[in-house]
């Protein structure tokens, strides 16, 4: 890997639970250069600790820290107090915005909503065999060889990909809700860094029939980190977001930005290992109701 297995600090429960801020700060104050950290956390309360030593190294060390995590850590970072899960009506409402089919409200908005799936983890897997079930649906799978291409993961270069657009525009504006998933059959590469760029392009591919809607949906639900990240940015044009709430745990709902797609819109964002088997099934009727 890029960094040897000595030069990775890691800070442990031990560290947090026993050793407190102080033990946090303590480690963090000792890294230099760009020298990763990985953060064993397994409750909020974790979190909570760890951002406390954070502070005081940035604080009283004049360390800068650049982290990646998970929505929970924003949470404990900013001190923001738990809240209770967002109702359908909230996350569908906050949808009325601007809304660009001539509706004032989604509540005479009868488009659909769109799902897209693109994670292969196996809980995305029996989360999306589940929410297949459901009738009513729309169901758009799509070959992840035929998004691969030479890599450029464009999905209108052709008449095939122009077809799943089309597909889904004639769904949603029918008021279905539409389910735009990859097959379960994992493409990969001869190496990790092929297998990356495969993913890479599959998850354009999928952003880019989003990119191609021209009819506003009742909601957007992404599966999937890399899915959701580039049908965030490359899909929905996003730049910046307010973070609305949770719609179930662990799942956060973004309110699009001005200079997005659908000004004003929500943005549910649901990482592959999150939630049970009927999760997002559970979601998608309730936003769908």
């Amino acid at each position: 890997g890029r960094y040897a297995r000595d030069r990775v600090e890691s800070i442990t429960i031990d560290d947090v639970r026993v050793g407190g801020p102080d033990a946090v700060r303590s480690k963090l104050s000792q890294l230099f250069g760009m020298r990763p950290c990985i953060v064993n956390a397994v409750t909020l309360r974790d979190a909570q600790v760890f951002a406390l030593g954070l502070m005081d190294a940035e604080e009283k060390d004049g360390k800068r820290m650049l982290v990646r995590s998970a929505a929970s850590f924003v949470q404990a970072r900013i001190g923001c107090p738990k809240k209770p899960i967002l109702s359908a009506s909230v996350i569908i409402n906050n949808n009325s915005n601007n809304n660009d089919n001539g509706n004032t409200s989604d509540d005479e908005n009868t488009n659909g909503g769109l799902v897209v799936v693109g994670s292969y983890v196996p809980k995305t897997t029996k989360q999306l065999e589940s929410l297949l079930a459901v009738e009513g649906m729309e169901r758009i799978e799509i070959d992840a060889a035929d998004l691969v291409g030479d890599g450029a993961g464009t999905c209108d270069g052709d008449a095939s990909s122009r077809d799943i657009s089309n597909r889904v525009r004639t769904a949603i504006a029918s008021g279905k809700t539409t389910v735009l998933y990859t097959g379960r059959k994992l493409v990969t590469g001869s190496s990790p860094a092929e297998s990356l760029s495969i993913g890479n392009a599959v998850s354009r591919g999928l952003a880019s029939v989003v990119s191609n809607l021209d009819v506003r949906p009742r909601f957007i639900i992404a599966k999937g980190g890399i899915t959701s990240s580039d049908v965030a940015t490359r899909g929905l044009g996003i730049r910046r977001a307010m973070v609305l709430g949770q719609a179930c745990p662990g799942v956060p709902v973004w309110t699009i930005g001005e200079e997005g797609k659908f000004p004003g819109m929500s943005y549910v964002v649901f990482p592959g290992n999150v939630g049970g088997d009927d999760a997002l099934r559970d979601l998608v009727i309730r936003l769908s109701e």
